[in-house]
Protein backbone atom coordinates (compact mmCIF):
# COMPACT_ATOMS: atom_id res chain seq x y z
CA UNK A 1 0.00 0.00 0.00
CA UNK A 2 1.59 3.38 -1.12
CA UNK A 3 1.13 5.88 1.95
CA UNK A 4 0.81 9.35 0.05
CA UNK A 5 -0.75 8.14 -2.95
CA UNK A 6 -1.75 11.58 -4.17
CA UNK A 7 -5.15 11.09 -3.88
CA UNK A 8 -8.08 10.43 -1.31
CA UNK A 9 -9.24 6.63 -0.78
CA UNK A 10 -12.78 7.04 -0.75
CA UNK A 11 -14.69 4.00 0.01
CA UNK A 12 -18.39 4.49 -1.25
CA UNK A 13 -19.77 1.22 -0.21
CA UNK A 14 -19.15 0.93 3.59
CA UNK A 15 -21.93 -0.68 5.87
CA UNK A 16 -23.17 -0.04 9.46
CA UNK A 17 -25.94 -0.78 12.01
CA UNK A 18 -27.85 0.66 14.86
CA UNK A 19 -28.33 -1.27 17.75
CA UNK A 20 -32.01 -0.68 17.28
CA UNK A 21 -32.35 -1.86 13.70
CA UNK A 22 -30.60 -5.30 14.95
CA UNK A 23 -33.02 -5.59 17.70
CA UNK A 24 -35.29 -5.49 14.84
CA UNK A 25 -33.44 -8.19 12.70
CA UNK A 26 -33.32 -10.54 15.77
CA UNK A 27 -37.18 -10.12 16.47
CA UNK A 28 -37.68 -11.05 12.89
CA UNK A 29 -36.01 -13.91 12.40
CA UNK A 30 -37.66 -15.33 15.73
CA UNK A 31 -40.85 -14.86 14.02
CA UNK A 32 -41.93 -17.96 12.45
CA UNK A 33 -44.34 -15.89 10.60
CA UNK A 34 -42.01 -13.95 8.36
CA UNK A 35 -40.92 -15.99 5.35
CA UNK A 36 -38.39 -14.54 3.84
CA UNK A 37 -35.58 -17.46 3.57
CA UNK A 38 -32.77 -15.09 2.34
CA UNK A 39 -33.35 -12.74 5.45
CA UNK A 40 -32.86 -15.29 7.57
CA UNK A 41 -29.86 -16.91 6.18
CA UNK A 42 -28.14 -13.94 6.46
CA UNK A 43 -29.08 -12.61 9.86
CA UNK A 44 -29.42 -15.91 11.38
CA UNK A 45 -25.94 -16.30 10.89
CA UNK A 46 -24.52 -12.79 11.55
CA UNK A 47 -27.06 -11.63 14.45
CA UNK A 48 -26.56 -15.05 16.27
CA UNK A 49 -23.27 -17.03 15.38
CA UNK A 50 -20.68 -17.58 17.78
CA UNK A 51 -18.10 -17.98 14.34
CA UNK A 52 -15.25 -15.19 14.33
CA UNK A 53 -16.01 -13.99 10.88
CA UNK A 54 -20.07 -13.71 12.45
CA UNK A 55 -18.89 -11.30 15.67
CA UNK A 56 -15.94 -9.59 13.79
CA UNK A 57 -18.55 -8.57 11.32
CA UNK A 58 -21.44 -7.58 13.61
CA UNK A 59 -19.30 -5.70 16.30
CA UNK A 60 -18.01 -3.66 13.13
CA UNK A 61 -20.97 -2.90 11.94
CA UNK A 62 -22.13 -1.60 14.94
CA UNK A 63 -19.08 0.85 15.99
CA UNK A 64 -19.23 4.35 14.40
CA UNK A 65 -16.16 5.07 16.18
CA UNK A 66 -12.66 4.57 17.19
CA UNK A 67 -12.65 0.84 16.10
CA UNK A 68 -13.64 1.51 12.30
CA UNK A 69 -11.44 4.39 12.20
CA UNK A 70 -8.95 2.28 13.48
CA UNK A 71 -9.51 -0.12 10.63
CA UNK A 72 -9.65 2.91 7.88
CA UNK A 73 -6.74 4.05 9.44
CA UNK A 74 -4.90 0.02 8.90
CA UNK A 75 -6.05 -0.12 5.22
CA UNK A 76 -4.87 3.69 4.49
CA UNK A 77 -8.76 4.42 3.90
CA UNK A 78 -9.62 8.45 4.23
CA UNK A 79 -13.17 8.31 4.07
CA UNK A 80 -15.91 6.15 4.01
CA UNK A 81 -19.33 6.76 2.97
CA UNK A 82 -21.66 4.87 5.09
CA UNK A 83 -24.84 2.91 4.72
CA UNK A 84 -27.46 1.05 6.66
CA UNK A 85 -26.49 -2.65 6.04
CA UNK A 86 -28.92 -4.85 4.24
CA UNK A 87 -31.67 -5.42 4.48
CA UNK A 88 -31.87 -1.84 6.12
CA UNK A 89 -35.48 -1.30 7.18
CA UNK A 90 -37.54 -2.90 4.44
CA UNK A 91 -38.10 -6.33 6.21
CA UNK A 92 -40.24 -4.06 8.66
CA UNK A 93 -44.30 -3.05 8.61
CA UNK A 94 -43.90 0.49 7.08
CA UNK A 95 -44.73 2.45 10.02
CA UNK A 96 -42.31 0.56 12.03
CA UNK A 97 -39.80 0.93 8.82
CA UNK A 98 -40.12 4.61 8.91
CA UNK A 99 -39.56 5.55 12.20
CA UNK A 100 -36.17 3.12 12.28
CA UNK A 101 -35.55 5.10 9.44
CA UNK A 102 -35.64 8.53 10.87
CA UNK A 103 -33.59 7.26 13.70
CA UNK A 104 -30.57 5.34 11.70
CA UNK A 105 -30.27 8.57 9.73
CA UNK A 106 -29.87 10.77 12.79
CA UNK A 107 -27.24 8.66 13.89
CA UNK A 108 -25.17 8.24 10.90
CA UNK A 109 -25.88 12.36 10.83
CA UNK A 110 -24.34 12.66 14.53
CA UNK A 111 -20.98 10.02 13.67
CA UNK A 112 -20.63 12.45 10.23
CA UNK A 113 -20.45 15.30 12.70
CA UNK A 114 -18.24 14.07 15.20
CA UNK A 115 -15.79 12.68 12.07
CA UNK A 116 -16.81 15.04 9.17
CA UNK A 117 -13.40 13.93 7.50
CA UNK A 118 -14.04 10.59 7.81
CA UNK A 119 -17.44 9.76 7.20
CA UNK A 120 -20.07 10.98 4.95
CA UNK A 121 -23.99 9.40 4.89
CA UNK A 122 -26.51 7.66 2.82
CA UNK A 123 -29.96 8.12 3.76
CA UNK A 124 -32.21 5.25 4.83
CA UNK A 125 -35.67 5.05 3.32
CA UNK A 126 -38.74 2.63 3.60
CA UNK A 127 -39.57 2.94 0.05
CA UNK A 128 -42.57 0.35 0.89
CA UNK A 129 -43.81 4.01 2.76
CA UNK A 130 -43.53 6.24 -0.07
CA UNK A 131 -44.78 9.24 1.25
CA UNK A 132 -43.05 9.16 4.31
CA UNK A 133 -40.00 8.17 2.60
CA UNK A 134 -40.15 10.76 0.07
CA UNK A 135 -40.33 12.99 3.63
CA UNK A 136 -37.46 11.55 4.94
CA UNK A 137 -35.05 12.05 1.72
CA UNK A 138 -36.06 15.66 1.97
CA UNK A 139 -34.84 15.89 5.49
CA UNK A 140 -31.69 13.47 4.92
CA UNK A 141 -30.83 15.79 2.53
CA UNK A 142 -31.60 19.33 3.05
CA UNK A 143 -31.54 19.13 6.86
CA UNK A 144 -28.83 16.14 7.57
CA UNK A 145 -27.04 16.39 4.60
CA UNK A 146 -26.51 13.37 2.87
CA UNK A 147 -25.97 13.23 -1.03
CA UNK A 148 -27.45 9.54 -1.91
CA UNK A 149 -30.17 7.31 -0.60
CA UNK A 150 -29.49 3.61 -0.08
CA UNK A 151 -32.21 1.27 -1.36
CA UNK A 152 -31.58 -2.47 -0.30
CA UNK A 153 -32.85 -4.24 -3.65
CA UNK A 154 -36.00 -5.81 -3.06
CA UNK A 155 -38.72 -4.69 -1.09
CA UNK A 156 -40.06 -7.62 0.08
CA UNK A 157 -39.91 -9.07 -3.09
CA UNK A 158 -41.62 -6.41 -4.90
CA UNK A 159 -39.15 -4.16 -7.22
CA UNK A 160 -38.83 -0.80 -7.73
CA UNK A 161 -39.68 -0.47 -11.42
CA UNK A 162 -42.89 -1.63 -9.97
CA UNK A 163 -45.85 1.72 -10.01
CA UNK A 164 -46.20 2.46 -5.65
CA UNK A 165 -42.18 3.26 -5.67
CA UNK A 166 -42.46 5.82 -8.41
CA UNK A 167 -42.75 8.85 -6.07
CA UNK A 168 -39.65 7.61 -4.54
CA UNK A 169 -37.72 8.03 -7.69
CA UNK A 170 -39.13 10.91 -8.65
CA UNK A 171 -37.93 12.52 -5.49
CA UNK A 172 -34.92 11.09 -6.12
CA UNK A 173 -34.03 13.22 -9.66
CA UNK A 174 -35.82 16.33 -7.92
CA UNK A 175 -33.26 16.21 -5.22
CA UNK A 176 -30.06 15.71 -7.44
CA UNK A 177 -29.64 12.31 -5.64
CA UNK A 178 -28.14 9.01 -6.42
CA UNK A 179 -29.86 5.38 -5.10
CA UNK A 180 -27.77 3.24 -4.27
CA UNK A 181 -29.05 -0.26 -4.84
CA UNK A 182 -27.43 -2.59 -2.38
CA UNK A 183 -28.13 -6.09 -2.54
CA UNK A 184 -29.88 -8.82 -0.02
CA UNK A 185 -31.00 -12.04 -0.48
CA UNK A 186 -32.78 -12.94 -3.30
CA UNK A 187 -36.80 -12.90 -2.34
CA UNK A 188 -38.66 -15.98 -1.58
CA UNK A 189 -40.00 -16.75 -5.21
CA UNK A 190 -36.32 -16.96 -6.27
CA UNK A 191 -33.77 -17.84 -3.85
CA UNK A 192 -34.54 -22.20 -3.35
CA UNK A 193 -31.71 -22.86 -5.88
CA UNK A 194 -29.09 -20.50 -4.37
CA UNK A 195 -29.85 -21.40 -0.62
CA UNK A 196 -29.95 -24.70 -1.53
CA UNK A 197 -26.40 -24.86 -2.94
CA UNK A 198 -25.57 -22.03 -0.34
CA UNK A 199 -24.83 -19.34 -2.85
CA UNK A 200 -27.38 -17.24 -1.54
CA UNK A 201 -25.06 -14.65 -0.24
CA UNK A 202 -22.41 -12.56 -1.76
CA UNK A 203 -20.86 -15.44 -3.43
CA UNK A 204 -23.48 -15.26 -5.82
CA UNK A 205 -27.42 -14.53 -4.66
CA UNK A 206 -26.96 -11.21 -4.15
CA UNK A 207 -25.55 -9.85 -7.06
CA UNK A 208 -27.88 -12.15 -9.38
CA UNK A 209 -30.85 -10.25 -7.52
CA UNK A 210 -29.57 -6.81 -7.70
CA UNK A 211 -28.29 -7.05 -11.42
CA UNK A 212 -31.97 -8.63 -12.03
CA UNK A 213 -33.59 -5.50 -10.14
CA UNK A 214 -31.28 -3.21 -11.88
CA UNK A 215 -32.52 -4.54 -15.35
CA UNK A 216 -35.90 -4.60 -14.12
CA UNK A 217 -35.80 -0.67 -13.71
CA UNK A 218 -33.51 -0.48 -17.25
CA UNK A 219 -36.30 -2.15 -19.70
CA UNK A 220 -39.38 -1.06 -17.81
CA UNK A 221 -38.39 2.70 -18.97
CA UNK A 222 -37.99 4.47 -16.02
CA UNK A 223 -34.91 6.14 -17.16
CA UNK A 224 -36.73 7.38 -20.33
CA UNK A 225 -39.16 8.50 -17.50
CA UNK A 226 -36.50 10.23 -15.32
CA UNK A 227 -33.47 10.97 -17.84
CA UNK A 228 -31.82 12.47 -14.93
CA UNK A 229 -32.12 9.65 -12.15
CA UNK A 230 -29.08 8.26 -10.94
CA UNK A 231 -28.46 4.98 -9.37
CA UNK A 232 -25.29 3.25 -8.27
CA UNK A 233 -24.60 -0.58 -7.74
CA UNK A 234 -21.92 -2.17 -6.09
CA UNK A 235 -19.03 -5.28 -7.11
CA UNK A 236 -18.22 -4.30 -10.62
CA UNK A 237 -22.28 -3.82 -11.45
CA UNK A 238 -23.26 -6.58 -10.22
CA UNK A 239 -22.13 -8.40 -13.53
CA UNK A 240 -23.98 -6.32 -15.72
CA UNK A 241 -21.03 -4.48 -17.66
CA UNK A 242 -20.16 -7.61 -18.72
CA UNK A 243 -23.04 -8.64 -20.44
CA UNK A 244 -23.78 -5.27 -22.39
CA UNK A 245 -23.40 -6.47 -25.95
CA UNK A 246 -25.63 -9.15 -25.33
CA UNK A 247 -28.47 -7.26 -23.85
CA UNK A 248 -28.51 -4.94 -26.27
CA UNK A 249 -28.70 -7.51 -29.09
CA UNK A 250 -31.39 -9.79 -27.02
CA UNK A 251 -33.25 -6.81 -25.44
CA UNK A 252 -33.75 -5.43 -28.78
CA UNK A 253 -35.24 -8.58 -30.61
CA UNK A 254 -37.56 -9.65 -28.10
CA UNK A 255 -39.07 -5.93 -28.08
CA UNK A 256 -38.68 -6.52 -31.92
CA UNK A 257 -40.47 -9.87 -31.82
CA UNK A 258 -43.33 -8.62 -29.33
CA UNK A 259 -42.75 -12.02 -27.63
CA UNK A 260 -44.28 -10.02 -24.43
CA UNK A 261 -46.98 -7.54 -24.85
CA UNK A 262 -45.76 -5.27 -21.85
CA UNK A 263 -42.32 -5.07 -22.67
CA UNK A 264 -41.92 -1.91 -24.54
CA UNK A 265 -39.24 -0.01 -27.02
CA UNK A 266 -36.96 2.13 -24.84
CA UNK A 267 -35.45 5.36 -26.30
CA UNK A 268 -32.13 4.03 -26.00
CA UNK A 269 -30.65 0.18 -26.21
CA UNK A 270 -30.09 -0.95 -22.57
CA UNK A 271 -26.14 -0.41 -22.82
CA UNK A 272 -26.89 3.95 -23.22
CA UNK A 273 -28.71 3.81 -19.69
CA UNK A 274 -25.55 1.82 -17.81
CA UNK A 275 -23.45 4.24 -19.48
CA UNK A 276 -25.34 7.23 -18.54
CA UNK A 277 -27.86 6.31 -15.41
CA UNK A 278 -25.86 3.72 -13.70
CA UNK A 279 -22.72 4.73 -11.84
CA UNK A 280 -20.82 1.16 -10.40
CA UNK A 281 -18.08 0.71 -7.51
CA UNK A 282 -15.47 -2.10 -7.00
CA UNK A 283 -16.65 -2.93 -3.89
CA UNK A 284 -15.55 -6.68 -2.76
CA UNK A 285 -13.93 -6.90 -6.54
CA UNK A 286 -10.08 -5.68 -5.80
CA UNK A 287 -9.34 -7.48 -9.11
CA UNK A 288 -7.62 -4.82 -11.76
CA UNK A 289 -9.02 -6.76 -14.92
CA UNK A 290 -12.70 -6.47 -13.90
CA UNK A 291 -11.86 -2.91 -12.81
CA UNK A 292 -10.36 -1.71 -15.76
CA UNK A 293 -13.52 -3.15 -17.90
CA UNK A 294 -15.80 -1.17 -16.27
CA UNK A 295 -13.72 1.89 -16.78
CA UNK A 296 -13.49 1.26 -20.70
CA UNK A 297 -17.02 0.34 -21.06
CA UNK A 298 -19.04 2.35 -19.30
CA UNK A 299 -16.27 5.29 -18.81
CA UNK A 300 -13.46 5.88 -16.65
CA UNK A 301 -16.32 8.41 -15.16
CA UNK A 302 -18.70 6.02 -13.60
CA UNK A 303 -16.23 3.66 -11.68
CA UNK A 304 -15.59 4.12 -8.20
CA UNK A 305 -13.86 2.89 -5.24
CA UNK A 306 -15.20 0.88 -2.42
CA UNK A 307 -14.26 -2.05 0.09
CA UNK A 308 -17.74 -3.20 1.12
CA UNK A 309 -16.28 -2.96 4.98
CA UNK A 310 -16.74 -4.81 7.21
CA UNK A 311 -18.29 -7.57 5.36
CA UNK A 312 -15.32 -7.70 2.66
CA UNK A 313 -11.76 -6.24 5.22
CA UNK A 314 -8.48 -7.02 3.68
CA UNK A 315 -6.03 -4.37 3.77
CA UNK A 316 -3.71 -5.36 1.28
CA UNK A 317 -6.45 -5.61 -1.88
CA UNK A 318 -5.83 -1.37 -1.15
CA UNK A 319 -2.51 -1.66 -2.76
CA UNK A 320 -3.53 -3.83 -5.77
CA UNK A 321 -6.36 -1.19 -6.83
CA UNK A 322 -3.02 1.49 -5.90
CA UNK A 323 -0.78 -0.63 -8.25
CA UNK A 324 -3.32 -0.54 -11.09
CA UNK A 325 -1.42 -0.24 -14.65
CA UNK A 326 -4.03 2.92 -15.83
CA UNK A 327 -3.48 6.53 -16.22
CA UNK A 328 -2.37 8.68 -12.98
CA UNK A 329 -6.19 10.86 -13.74
CA UNK A 330 -7.76 7.50 -14.31
CA UNK A 331 -7.00 6.22 -10.26
CA UNK A 332 -7.86 9.51 -9.03
CA UNK A 333 -10.54 9.58 -10.70
CA UNK A 334 -11.50 6.28 -9.41
CA UNK A 335 -10.31 6.38 -5.36
CA UNK A 336 -11.41 10.32 -5.07
CA UNK A 337 -12.50 12.46 -8.30
CA UNK A 338 -15.56 10.15 -9.22
CA UNK A 339 -16.79 9.96 -5.46
CA UNK A 340 -16.31 13.92 -4.34
CA UNK A 341 -18.65 14.75 -7.69
CA UNK A 342 -21.27 11.97 -7.54
CA UNK A 343 -21.65 12.27 -3.61
CA UNK A 344 -20.58 15.73 -3.49
CA UNK A 345 -17.94 15.86 -1.19
CA UNK A 346 -16.06 18.37 0.63
CA UNK A 347 -13.38 16.37 2.40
Amino acid sequence: MIKNPGYLRIATEEAFLTKEVFAGFQRRVNDAAFDDPGFRSLWGFYGASPSPRAQFILGRLLDLGAQRIADMDAAGIDHQVLALTAPGVQVFAPAEASALAIDANDQLAEACRRHPARYSGMAAVAPHDPANAVKEMERAVRKLGFNAVVINSHIMGHFLDEPQFLPVLEAAEALDVPIYLHPQGPPPAMIRPYLDAGLDGAVLGFGAETGLHMLRIIVAGVFDRFPKLQFIIGHTGEALPFWLYRMDYMHGNTVRSKRYPFMKELRHPVSHYMKRNVFVTNSGVAWPPAIQFCQQVLGVERVLYAMDYPYQYAPEEVGVCDAMAIPDADKRAFFEGNARRVFKLQV
